[in-house]
């Protein structure tokens, strides 16, 4: 389980365009809203995978901090996502 999440490409985001208006366009945001959910349920195996690893008494430290990098960079890619279905506006 755990080798199948930390074990990707770190950059398997999905590419969107962003139209003119800061906003991504309406077929788009569909796809970033299911990038969105993919990405927050495997930062949520990932928190699940590491309590598990601290449970045990003999437990890996290399492979924990491998993996809370992992969840470091997939909230990283989920702000960037967040960012681009609601971007800043200018006042």
């Amino acid at each position: 389980m755990i080798a199948n999440h930390w074990g990707r490409a770190m950059d398997d985001m999905t590419e969107v365009e962003i139209s003119q208006d800061g906003y991504a366009p309406d077929n788009d945001r569909g796809a970033i809203r299911l990038e969105l959910e993919r990405l927050r349920q495997e930062h949520q195996d990932l928190d699940a995978a590491v309590m598990a690893l601290q449970a045990q008494a003999d437990a890996n430290q290399l492979q924990i901090v491998r993996i809370k990098k992992r969840k470091l960079i997939l909230r990283d890619q989920i702000a960037q996502l967040e960012n681009r279905l609601t971007p800043d506006l200018i006042a």
